[in-house]
């Protein structure tokens, strides 16, 4: 078996069809009501590196399914009137995300450039992850 087109090349071409935010860009824009967060990062990352707050966590691996309005597993925040700013990691899995909840008709979306890490190493707001009751 052969990879015909390697991780890099996806999130090249996903970048190309995009808007993606530095991370000043949307510290900018953290108040504004039009604007939701999404994390996307697996929930053992937020408890090992914190989130920002009033991001909304929607696992990578069932964004479509929250997504899509006829899904059994659909999240309402995403029928909402906003600009939906996904982010990961490093800025490569919300890149993909940001690209196939686009291709789905969710607009408008964008993702960070560089992503939780990025937006730490700026000296953004992060908080430690709430713990559950």
């Amino acid at each position: 078996m052969a990879i015909t087109k390697g991780y890099k090349a996806l999130i090249d071409e996903a970048g190309a069809r995009i808007k993606t935010y530095t991370v000043e860009q949307v510290q900018a824009r953290l108040a504004d009501p039009a604007v939701q967060l999404i994390d996307i990062r697996e929930g053992k990352e937020l408890d090992r590196e914190g989130i920002i707050p009033g991001a909304f966590h929607a696992p990578r691996g069932m964004i479509e399914f929250w997504v899509d309005p006829d899904s059994p597993y659909y999240k309402p925040v995403f029928g909402e009137n906003r600009e939906f700013i996904f982010f990961c990691a490093g800025g490569w899995r919300s890149a993909l995300t940001t690209d196939i909840v686009q291709q789905m008709g969710l607009a408008p979306v964008a993702h960070i450039e560089g992503g939780f890490k990025a937006w730490k190493a700026a000296g953004a707001p992060v908080a430690e992850k709430p713990k559950k009751a």
